[in-house]
């Protein structure tokens, strides 16, 4: 891999990229003439990779007086059903129909051609994200509280959400979701990984063994944490958006609450690199048992099992973590200071869910 291909992310056009054994991920003047087409901006483009994503990519796009921000997966080949940015671009304009606090979307691409995946261009919007560390619009006990509290809040607000005035009743196949995802992702394991990963067939043949019944069908964002939110700039906590709609569908709701749970940090929890959100063990913050209690108690839902869909939570995670892991495996993330560290860490993720299995 020379220098200059470590360096082609971004090429003016196809041509520069010429020679190169991994195609770029934005082609400026592809760009440019799709939004164009779209009447977004005019002029030259300059652009800025943002987020904290470690799969899909999020490009904020200046051109003229007009920002917005452009959202594709990573280079091919992909994974059957992942990276979709199409059902992404789709959940966010129905929910935007009822209120659902989630970004415009200005347009989309289906075709592959322009570079290489679909993609959609959205609205850019200027807020707040909680990562590692609480900004600092409400870093107070009292504001931290309030934020952990508009987390789950707006998760109770998806939940509820009615599907036929948003258009969204026929996004996915509710009737065995769980069923599925267990199906899926075992067979995506054995797909995306190049070593021995034996804790994987062992949780997976306990998530199916136990597998509870799901109690009502709702729409599941699939990745809901503090790093897919952003807050307003100004006033009490409260949510401007709602971020990364990749893997929703429609299922069993307790499965974002098992991932959100699974995920945030609180000082009794384990580190592992599926700690998302470290600034969440600082006082005021609502811990594990009180987001799901809290939850509980908007939704009306029984969480008595809620070990399982977080455990179904980790182990989904480690299959993601291991695809990544393998691309730069095999030089297909150069540049990459996150990628090595999951040689170690993906055997982590696995026994911590192997631990909610006891």
């Amino acid at each position: 891999m020379t220098r200059a291909e470590m360096d082609s992310e971004v090429v003016a056009t196809l041509a520069d990229a010429a020679g190169f054994t991994m195609p770029p991920l934005l082609v400026l003047d592809r760009v440019a003439a799709f939004l164009d087409e779209h009447g977004i901006g005019e002029g030259e483009i300059a652009w800025r990779r943002i987020g904290d994503g470690q799969s899909n990519i999020t490009y904020l796009i200046d051109r003229g007086d007009t920002r917005v921000v452009l959202r594709r997966g990573p280079r091919p080949p992909l994974p059957k059903s992942t990276h979709d940015m199409i059902r992404e671009a789709t959940v966010q304009q129905g929910l935007g129909r009822v209120g659902t606090p989630v970004p415009n979307i200005l347009a989309v691409c289906t075709d592959p051609d322009v570079l290489g995946v679909p993609f959609y261009v959205m609205e850019y919007l200027d807020g707040a994200i909680l990562l590692d560390e609480t900004p600092a619009m409400f870093d107070s006990p009292a504001g931290r509280r309030g934020a952990s509290e508009a987390l789950v809040d707006t998760l109770v607000e998806i939940h509820t959400v009615d599907l036929e005035r948003a258009g969204l009743s026929g996004f996915g196949r509710p009737d065995g979701y769980l069923e599925r995802q267990v199906k899926t992702f075992t067979g995506l394991a054995t797909q995306v990984s190049q070593r021995e990963l034996p804790l994987v067939a062992e949780i997976g043949a306990w998530l199916e063994r136990h597998r509870p019944a799901t109690q009502r069908t709702a729409l599941v964002h699939g990745d809901y944490r503090f790093g897919n939110v952003m807050f307003r700039p100004e006033g009490p906590p409260s949510l401007l958006a709602v971020l990364d709609w990749e893997m929703a569908t429609l299922g069993d709701p307790l499965a974002d609450l098992g991932y959100l749970t699974a995920t945030y940090s609180d000082p009794a929890s384990p580190r592992t690199v599926m700690e998302l959100t470290s600034a969440t063990r600082e006082p005021g913050y609502l811990t594990r048992d009180q987001l799901a209690e809290r939850y509980a108690s908007g939704t009306g839902l029984d969480i008595s099992d809620l070990r399982w869909y977080q455990a179904l939570a980790l182990w989904k995670a480690s299959v993601f973590l291991e695809a990544i892991y393998t691309r730069w495996c095999r030089g297909e993330r150069p540049g990459d200071t996150f990628a090595h560290t999951l040689e170690l860490a993906v055997p982590e993720v696995l026994e911590q869910a192997q631990k909610l299995t006891r």
